[in-house]
C-alpha cells in the first residue's frame, strides 16, 4: 500500500500531534508496569490513536463530528481516498477503551498489550509520514 500524499499539517493537527506523542508516552510507560492495568494502557494507547487520525482529518480539511469511534474516524479517511495503515476494524480494536472502562465495569472485546502496541506503532509511522 502507498503512503498517503505527505501534506502540511495545519496548527490544529500539530496540536494533535503533541498530544498524540504525550498519550503514546503514557502507555509506553504504563506496558513497562508489570501490573498496569490493561484497560488503563490501552486507553493511552487509543487516544494517541485517535488523535492522529484526527491530525490527518483536519489537515485534510475533512470535518468531522465529535466521537471517539476510530472506525468511523478511518472511514472517514478511506472516503476522502486516503489510504490507512491497516483495516478500520483493526484499528476500531482500541475503541471500547476510549469511554467504556473509564464508565463502568463493562468488559470490553480483548485485545493484548502487544496489539495494542502494534497498532499504536502503525498508526504513528502512518501520520507522521503524511503530514509535515
Amino acid at each position: 500500500m502507498n503512503p498517503p500524499e505527505r501534506i502540511p499539517a495545519t496548527p490544529e493537527a500539530r496540536v494533535l500531534l503533541r498530544v498524540a506523542a504525550r498519550d503514546r508516552k503514557t502507555f509506553e510507560l504504563l506496558r513497562k508496569l508489570p501490573d498496569a492495568p490493561l484497560a488503563s494502557m490501552c486507553f493511552h494507547a487509543q487516544q494517541a490513536v485517535e488523535k492522529w487520525l484526527k491530525a490527518t482529518l483536519v489537515s485534510h480539511g475533512v470535518v468531522f463530528r465529535h466521537t471517539h469511534d476510530l472506525e468511523e474516524l478511518s472511514h472517514l479517511l478511506t472516503n476522502q481516498g486516503i489510504p490507512l495503515p491497516l483495516p478500520a476494524k483493526e484499528i476500531g480494536k482500541l475503541t471500547p477503551f476510549a469511554v467504556a472502562f473509564r464508565y463502568d465495569d463493562e468488559e470490553v472485546e480483548p485485545l493484548d498489550c502487544e496489539e495494542a502496541a502494534r497498532i499504536v506503532e502503525t498508526v504513528r509511522c502512518w501520520a507522521e509520514n503524511a503530514l509535515e
